[in-house]
């Protein structure tokens, strides 16, 4: 049995959304979701997943995630990344090293590079 779709959208509504969208994944994904909503007697998921590009688990998922979040729900979002290395101290005293500039006397160097900050 499909997930139904929230009723809180029509397909004029999802595909204006659609065609504002500066995102081209999510553009898609809206596409697919108005396709459903256009067939709303169960549309053929398989023809969402044709439109959009995309398998018919990709499908559930985009439809789950709009039932969610609505049309935000469609964008990609960026993992969160590793953490920083450095405390903001740390790069605050770094900053202000780089700022200053090295003394040749005490640092034996005239401009610095990379491997003369890390040591």
């Amino acid at each position: 049995m499909p997930v139904p779709l929230r009723g809180s959208f029509d397909v004029v509504v999802v595909r204006t959304l659609a065609k504002k969208s500066k995102d081209g994944a999510q553009g898609r994904r809206l596409l697919a979701v108005a396709a459903i909503y256009y067939d709303n007697d169960g549309a053929s998921r398989t023809e969402a997943a044709k439109i959009a590009g995309v398998t018919l688990q990709n499908i559930r998922d985009s439809v789950v995630k709009f039932n969610a979040s609505g049309p935000e729900g469609l964008i990609d979002r960026t993992a969160p990344g590793r953490a920083a290395l450095l405390s903001e101290e740390h790069r605050r005293a770094l900053a202000g090293m780089i700022e200053s500039g090295p003394t040749p006397a005490v640092h034996g160097v005239v401009r610095w590079r990379i491997v003369d900050l890390c040591q």
